[in-house]
């Protein structure tokens, strides 16, 4: 029994990003009529949060929502913060999609019956089922370091990066092996006094276009961890950083001369375990992100290697739940594809269930 106050649907996407809105039109071709719930305040997802000198002539993997195709005259030297969001804002739109904003999920539970509850603050939800798509720009991964306490420069993460006026004349270590890294350097060299690059592991340089194979066998390799319940590792880990915009500017600049990690942070800058140290007054970490799933915990769905067993994505302990920018579908290579698949699980999910009763 459905408690008061709670409304019965058949489908709620959580999350209005690539993924969300991929997931949310391949439902509409299917039939179905999703609720699609976001926590931000306008369309756009994490494009919204963007640097403001991230423009679109930078930007590397924009990739086309299912069903329409982006202008690619538009934007050049705009922000993509602002480009990207009037793009979703125009496909939710034009789709007519229900989108509610800004209503933060707090949890999803089971029951009752055989439906999910999706609470929130604006109101709760007992769905057939539920489509995750809440992706990972709110939960920035920040690794540990000894003396990062005791460090007295400025730190920040990629996700509170907003451009290079603020570093300039500072001694800045940028930390991370990924397109967001470049990024960053290929701004700071020049404007700030100097700039130091660091990453776990010697980068990876592609000079191929990267084309539909090459996605796909990224995807892949992402994907056999997640089947295995182990926590995803980003796409990016495994595709290398490709000729960017970014990248070239970075490497023209002299910006990508790679240092190993640091084994530690002092009062005054960094230290490696052989004894050297260097100087430096703000450190950026571009370290990546997690992804945000803390309304699932309710759903008890961790596996002993920390991660979420999902086939293809389905959650093997809960098939009523799909995840979708999550490990493979975290990057815009693998979001539609994550996109249709969800969609095309729900449908047959729910077909199932109809002809059971």
């Amino acid at each position: 029994m459905v408690a008061r106050g709670v409304e019965e649907i058949d489908v709620v996407v959580i999350g209005a990003g690539q993924a969300g809105l991929s997931s949310a039109y391949f439902l509409r071709r299917f039939g179905l009529d999703p609720l699609v719930l976001d926590a931000a305040e306008g369309p756009g997802g994490a494009w919204r949060h963007r640097s403001p000198t991230l423009t679109m002539d930078k930007v590397h993997g924009v990739f086309d929502l299912p069903g329409s195709r982006r202008d690619r005259t538009a934007g050049g030297d705009r922000p993509a913060a602002a480009v990207v969001p009037a793009y979703y804002d125009s496909y939710e739109r034009g789709l007519g999609l229900r989108v509610l904003r800004p209503v933060e999920v707090s949890a999803v539970t089971r029951g009752p019956g055989e439906r999910l509850t999706v609470a929130s603050g604006a109101g709760e939800w007992a769905a057939r089922a539920v489509v995750n798509a809440t992706g990972t720009w709110t939960r920035p991964h920040w690794p540990y370091y000894p003396g990062a306490r005791d460090f007295r420069g400025r730190q920040l993460h990629y996700a509170g990066y907003r451009g290079p006026e603020e570093f300039r004349g500072l001694r800045v270590v940028v930390v991370g092996g990924g397109s967001s890294a470049a990024h960053v350097l290929s701004e700071l060299a020049g404007v700030a006094a100097g700039t130091l690059w660091v990453t776990r592991r010697p980068p990876l340089f592609r000079d191929d276009d990267f084309g539909e194979d090459a996605r796909r066998e990224a995807v892949a390799q992402v994907e056999q961890r997640v089947r295995a319940g182990l926590p995803p590792q980003s796409v990016v880990s495994v595709t290398g950083l490709g000729s960017s915009t970014v990248v070239r500017e970075a490497m023209e600049k002299g910006a990508l001369e790679r240092l190993p990690m640091f084994a530690r942070l002092t009062p005054h800058g960094v230290a490696w375990a052989d004894g050297t140290e260097e100087d430096a007054d703000a450190v950026v970490w571009a370290t990546g992100f997690r992804s945000a799933l803390n309304h699932l915990a309710p759903l008890r769905l961790r596996e002993p290697g920390g991660g979420i067993a999902v086939d293809g994505t389905q959650v093997v302990a809960e098939p009523r739940l799909q995840l979708v920018g999550y490990g493979p579908s975290a990057s815009t290579i693998g979001a539609n594809r994550a996109g249709r698949t969800a969609a095309s699980n729900v449908r047959r999910l729910l077909t199932a269930a109809t002809r059971a009763a």
